[in-house]
C-alpha cells in the first residue's frame, strides 16, 4: 500500500487518540486547497481500493485521511470548520477521490452531503461536531421512531443502506417524533447517536461499490435528548450557501461526480493494461490493436462531453441560487437530463475498454473488474435513475414534474 503524504501522517495517529480539542493543520481555506488535497491521497485511495473491496468496508486509515484533510467538510458551513464550497468544488473533490476508488468517493459523498444537510441545524450540540476529525454517517433509508419519554426521546429502528458506517464517530438517524406512538408532527428529524450506542448489522453482501460498507444500523430504544435531536432541510438557525439550490439538484451534482471519477479510473486501468498485455493469438500488444485506439477513443469522447455539459450546468445553477432567484423547473430538467445522461455516459465510457480489455476485465481483483462493478451501481440510486428522463422531459414540454426531485 502506497504511504500517506508525510504532512499527514501524524495527524493520523493523533486521529485514534482522545482528542476532545485537536486543532486542525490541514483546513481547506478556499476550493484549491481542497482540490490539491484531494489530488495528494488518490495514490493512497487507489491502493487501498482492493482491500477495501474485499473487506466489504472502507479501510479506516483511508477515512481518516480523508477527515485529516477537512474533505467531509466541504459543504459545512465555515462555524463547522466548513468551506461551504460551490457545487463545482464539491463536485471535483468526489470526481478526484473517485478516481482513486469509487467507494471511497462515495462514502466522501455521502459524509459531504450529511455534513452540508445537516450542520446548519445542529447548533444546539455542537460538541458532537467540535472535533473537526469527526465523521458522520446516515441513512434515509428507514424513518425510525423517536418516543417522547420523560423529557428525552427513545429511538428505536433499523437503517439500511448506512455507508461508511465504520469510520463513522456518529451516526444521523432519520426519524419522526412521536408521543404514545402517533407522530408529533409531519417533519422528518436526526437523532444525533454518538458510536457505541449502536450496533452495526453485517448485511452489505453486493457487488458493486462492495467496499463502501454500507451496512445496516440498528438502534434499539436509545435515549437521545432533546438538544441531539435536529430537524433537517434548513430548518436550523444557521445559513449555509448550500441550502439555496433545490435539495433535489444538489444531491444529484454529487452523484455524478463519482460516476466521472469512476469512469476515469476505468480508462486508466485500460491505458495500463494495454501497453504491456499481449492478447492470445496475437504478437502485438494490446494498445497496437486499431479495436483498442476506437475504444479509448470512444470513451475519452463519451465521458468528456457528458462531463463539460454536467460541469457547465452546475455552475450556472449555482450562481442563479446564490443571486437570490429561483431555479425554474426547466433548469432543475436540465440539471436532472444532464445528470441521468453523465451517469450513463460514465458507464459506456467503462464498457467500450471493458470489451477491448477481453477476459481481463472479469479477472477477481483487477481494476477493471471492480471498477465495472462500481460504476453501475451509482445508476442505481434514485437521484439519478434513468426515469428521472421522463419526468425531465415532460416539464421541456410544458407539463408539471411529477417526481419530487424536479420539485
Amino acid at each position: 500500500m502506497k504511504s500517506l503524504p508525510h504532512r499527514l501522517s501524524g495527524r493520523l495517529e493523533q486521529k485514534h487518540e482522545n482528542r476532545p480539542n485537536k486543532t486542525r493543520t490541514e483546513t481547506n481555506v478556499n476550493p484549491e486547497t481542497a482540490i490539491r488535497h484531494a489530488k495528494s491521497l488518490v495514490e493512497v485511495v487507489r491502493s487501498d481500493a482492493r482491500t477495501s473491496d474485499e473487506n466489504r468496508q472502507l479501510s479506516q486509515s483511508i477515512a481518516n485521511a480523508m477527515a485529516v484533510c477537512n474533505l467531509y467538510r466541504i459543504a459545512a458551513p465555515q462555524e463547522f470548520n466548513g468551506l461551504d464550497a460551490d457545487s463545482k468544488t464539491q463536485m471535483r473533490v468526489l470526481e478526484i477521490i473517485s478516481r482513486g476508488s469509487g467507494a471511497a468517493g462515495w462514502n466522501l459523498m455521502i459524509g459531504v452531503e450529511i455534513f452540508g444537510l445537516l450542520a446548519p441545524s445542529l447548533c444546539t450540540c455542537k460538541d458532537l461536531l467540535a472535533d473537526p476529525l469527526t465523521i458522520m454517517a446516515g441513512s434515509t433509508a428507514f424513518v425510525g421512531e423517536a418516543e417522547a419519554c420523560n423529557g428525552d426521546h427513545r429511538v428505536s429502528g433499523q437503517w439500511q443502506f448506512v455507508s461508511g458506517i465504520h469510520n463513522a464517530d456518529v451516526f444521523g438517524a432519520t426519524v419522526r417524533l412521536t408521543q404514545k406512538g402517533k407522530a408529533i408532527d409531519d417533519t422528518l428529524y436526526y437523532a444525533m447517536i454518538p458510536k457505541g450506542q449502536y450496533e452495526i448489522l453485517d448485511t452489505w453482501h453486493v457487488a458493486g461499490l462492495r467496499g463502501s460498507g454500507s451496512h445496516d444500523v440498528k438502534v434499539n430504544e436509545v435515549s437521545v435528548p432533546p438538544d441531539r435531536i435536529v430537524a433537517t432541510l434548513g430548518h436550523g438557525n444557521m445559513r449555509s450557501k448550500q441550502l439555496n439550490l433545490p435539495l433535489g439538484v444538489r444531491l444529484t451534482f454529487n452523484k455524478v461526480a463519482v460516476a466521472l471519477g469512476i469512469a476515469r479510473s476505468g480508462i486508466d486501468a485500460f491505458c495500463e493494461l494495454a501497453s504491456g498485455k499481449v492478447p492470445r493469438f496475437s504478437t502485438r500488444t494490446l494498445y497496437q490493436r486499431p479495436f483498442a485506439h476506437q475504444a479509448v477513443a470512444r470513451a475519452e469522447a463519451r465521458l468528456r462531453g457528458a462531463r463539460a455539459a454536467m460541469y457547465e450546468h452546475a455552475e450556472q445553477v449555482w450562481d442563479v441560487c446564490q443571486s437570490g432567484d429561483q431555479l425554474s423547473y426547466h433548469d432543475r430538467a436540465i440539471a436532472h437530463i444532464l445528470a441521468c445522461d453523465a451517469v450513463k455516459a460514465a458507464i459506456e465510457s467503462v464498457n467500450y475498454v471493458t470489451e477491448a480489455a477481453g477476459t481481463s476485465a472479469n479477472v477477481l481483483g483487477s481494476p477493471l473488474e471492480r471498477i465495472v462493478r462500481d460504476v453501475r451501481v451509482v445508476q442505481q440510486h434514485v437521484t439519478v435513475a434513468p426515469h428521472h428522463m421522463e419526468d425531465a422531459g415532460r416539464v421541456l414540454l410544458g407539463m408539471e414534474p411529477r417526481g419530487i426531485l424536479l420539485m
